[in-house]
């Protein structure tokens, strides 16, 4: 499986999360057909096939994207001294 790009990811997060308040504020066919293209785009990312799944599986690379950045400081910083 290919990984997203993490400010990708992020970008796609806010998209959906900003649809999802849209439709839930005020449901019109405009904003039905956001959710439904920021929802695809979040699965198609990260290889989920619902909503709920793409956000568990999104909060994972997130977490992973931290511990990479961690890991990556902690290195620096030993090759350092």
């Amino acid at each position: 499986m290919i990984v997203p790009a993490e400010k990708e990811l992020r970008a796609a997060l806010a998209r959906f999360a900003h649809a999802r308040i849209e439709h839930d504020v005020r449901p019109t066919g405009r904003t039905s057909r956001a959710l439904e293209d920021a929802t695809y785009t979040l699965c198609v990312m990260t290889g989920a096939r619902t909503a709920e799944d793409a956000l568990v599986a999104a909060d994972a690379f997130l977490d992973q994207y931290g511990a990479d950045r961690v890991s990556v400081s902690q290195r620096d910083k030993t090759l350092a001294a």
